[in-house]
């Protein structure tokens, strides 16, 4: 056990330079440039008073967010120098301890639960937590022998290399999916209808305060609740509903709920369907359009399918108002062209989509199960519950 000013130093050398490169630490991504992650600076415009960043040194975010709740540390890998807002804890591994098990070990859960009961949220920062330097440095650290080091990288890269493999098998199934649905959903060779001889069109109620209590509080949806494809069911609220608001606004299974409006366009016309994951009644807020495919006209797949389509072909969007915050409403949806196909074709388009849909399931759901394994992994490596054994050394250089 070692704490990591006996590993590292801290590096609080100030922008005399005049190097222009602004780097963010990002949950999931390390380092990243500023202007390419947000596609603008958002560094003040002199940048005299930063931290330099040189290649290899570490940077210590203590914003917190979702993913991760302490903070995160990241390595810069760029190969020029470039600077960090002194909000940042920038440190230089010695040269006794590996680069990139360092990395590592000071995002594994032991280096942060060392130091847990001394982070705080600043009183003004909110999502900032409130590290001091000597805490910081002070935290606790597992340092094997270096032999040993380099063992764990190995195989933690071998790991990373199986997710970085699914993570471009998932965006290929994505891109595969689009243009797919791109050619069956919008064939020219299909005669057009308006959208509303396909599918009922309705708007969700408004949430007011009197609806806050009532006797029929009934839980809803709203856009927050709607992402791309997929529903978000981890925070349903409720509203009063009345009898028969609840019977014409609840939601039956294969309804299209699409987001109506958002200060994102990339939000508008967002759709996902309902499958009945909660038991009923769940009713819909105005915020959403609700789109039920008409029997015997279209079907509820293929009408998921279309809204799919719509979505990523901007559809939606080309008949959003508004200037600021773009609004689609349900008389200018109802006069979209669609393409509907027979029946028959109905299905078996959505078919074939769907079937890409499974196998892009599966693979984020390997993809998960991975990450879980690889925290739980890195994790046992650390604390030596699991060993990587001195014979692992010689099955590399048999390898090689």
């Amino acid at each position: 056990m070692k704490r990591l000013d006996e590993v590292a130093d801290r590096i609080a050398v100030k922008n005399s330079a005049g190097h222009q490169r602004v780097l963010t630490v990002a949950a999931g991504h390390g380092l990243v440039d500023q202007e390419t992650y947000f596609n603008k600076r958002v560094a003040s415009a002199d940048l005299s008073g930063y931290w330099i960043v040189e290649p290899g040194d570490f940077v210590y975010n203590k914003s917190t967010s979702k993913d991760a709740p302490w903070g995160v540390i990241a390595r810069w890998d760029g190969d020029e120098p470039a600077v960090v807002t002194t909000l940042y804890i920038v440190f230089r591994a010695h040269p006794n301890i590996e680069s990139d098990y360092l990395l590592h070990a000071c995002n594994g859960t032991y280096f942060f639960n060392s130091i847990r009961g001394t982070l705080r949220e600043g009183a003004r920062s909110h999502g900032l937590l409130n590290v001091r330097l000597a805490e910081f440095f002070g935290a606790q650290l597992v340092v094997p022998p270096v032999d040993e080091q380099r063992r764990i990288v190995d195989v933690m890269a071998l790991v990373d290399a199986q997710s970085e493999a699914l993570v471009a098998e998932a965006d290929s199934l994505i891109r595969l999916s689009r243009a797919r649905r791109s050619q069956l959903v919008n064939d020219e060779s299909v005669p057009e209808v308006r959208a509303h001889q396909a599918f009922e069109f309705s708007t969700g109620v408004r949430r007011t305060p009197d609806r806050a209590n009532g006797p029929n509080m009934t839980r809803y949806l709203r856009s927050a609740n709607v992402g791309y494809g997929s529903l978000d069911l981890s925070d349903v609220l409720e509203m009063n509903y009345e009898p028969h608001e609840r019977e014409k606004f609840s939601l039956r299974n294969g309804d299209v709920l699409v987001s109506e409006g958002s200060a994102s366009a990339k939000a508008v016309g967002m759709p996902a369907v309902w499958r009945n994951e909660i038991p009923g009644p769940v009713c819909f807020q105005m915020t959403l359009l609700r789109l039920r495919a008409i029997a015997e006209v279209c079907t509820p797949d293929f009408a998921f399918q279309w809204c799919l389509w719509a979505y990523e072909a901007g559809r939606f969007l080309d008949v959003a108002g508004g200037t600021n915050i773009k609004h689609i409403s349900a008389k200018r949806s109802r006069q979209m062209p669609v393409r509907l196909p027979s029946l028959t074709r109905q299905r078996e388009i959505t078919l074939e989509l769907d079937s890409l849909g499974v196998q892009l399931t599966s693979t984020r759901s390997e993809l998960a199960q991975l990450c879980s394994f690889r925290s739980s992994f890195l994790s046992s490596l650390l604390s030596q519950e699991i060993e990587i054994p001195e014979a692992y050394d010689l099955l590399l250089a048999g390898v090689a």
